[in-house]
């Protein structure tokens, strides 16, 4: 009889419960990916739909049930192709498996070399494009430019983007604490609504933050702005500390990655 009671436990107590938490996990790690993108928008406003069809479909509101079941297979459609960038992204971390990820590991990073040649190359008018990889491999992006695997510091970065040379157009990238390559092409944003004083750097910085999770840091060559792309969105003309302060935050830093 113990047997059958083993048997009876696993199969109406055990295995249910397992399976509500891992539906419970899944669910609670996809919400959390969606807050990161602009996709929330798309939950909100999915939901607002599904009240208007039940308030309908309870008052019996024909006409209102008739429109939205004829308008149902171009809303899919239509969320789609706006959302196209927030669901690539979504699809890409958790290919990545990053929804059963939940705390990144730091890693080393020498991150005051950055911040000190940025603001060097602010204020001599001097663009530069920093991409921050993160759980989102950048293969195919460190392709596109020179393989380098050099030591992080100040002076490498100015020597790149302090001078015309053949790399200073491109994009550093910097992973696992090392730079990796140089003159990398990143993809361009394709928001229509982006500021159209916004030139190349900004755009591409965009492109990729829309595509992965990596963070870039911008610094303008017509304004000297200092600007970081994330979660598919550009936030312009950073202070220092609050550059410092975020990528902190992004990066899981530690507080001896900003000593001296």
């Amino acid at each position: 009889m113990g047997w059958l009671f083993d048997s009876w436990l696993l199969g109406s107590v055990i295995i249910p419960i397992l399976d509500i938490l891992i539906l419970a996990l899944i669910f609670y790690r996809a919400y959390t990916i969606f807050l990161q993108t602009r996709a929330v928008q798309l939950v909100r406003g999915t939901l607002l739909i599904i009240l208007l069809y039940a308030f309908a479909y309870i008052l019996r509101l024909e006409t209102v049930l008739w429109l939205l079941n004829f308008l149902a297979p171009s809303l899919v459609i239509g969320i789609a192709i706006i959302f196209q960038p927030e669901l690539r992204k979504i699809f890409t971390q958790l290919g990545q498996g990053k929804i059963f990820r939940f705390k990144e590991t730091a890693k080393p990073l020498q991150i005051d070399g950055v911040l000190k040649a940025s603001q060097m190359l602010a204020q001599q008018r001097r663009g530069a494009l920093v991409v921050f990889v993160r759980s989102v491999g950048q293969k195919n992006i460190v392709e596109t430019g020179s393989t380098l695997n050099a030591e992080l510091s100040s002076a490498l970065l100015i020597t790149i983007f302090g001078s015309d040379t053949p790399l200073h157009d491109g994009a550093v990238i910097i992973e696992d604490g090392k730079l990796i390559a140089a003159g990398a092409f990143l993809p361009l944003s394709e928001q229509q609504d982006i500021r159209r004083s916004f030139g190349t750097r900004h755009r591409a910085a965009l492109g990729l933050a829309e595509e992965s999770d990596a963070v870039i840091l911008v610094v303008s060559e017509e304004t000297g702005a200092i600007s970081l792309a994330y979660d598919a969105t550009l936030y312009y003309d950073l202070e220092p500390e609050e550059v410092r302060s975020r990528l902190h935050e992004l990066l899981n830093l530690d507080d001896e990655d900003f000593e001296q």
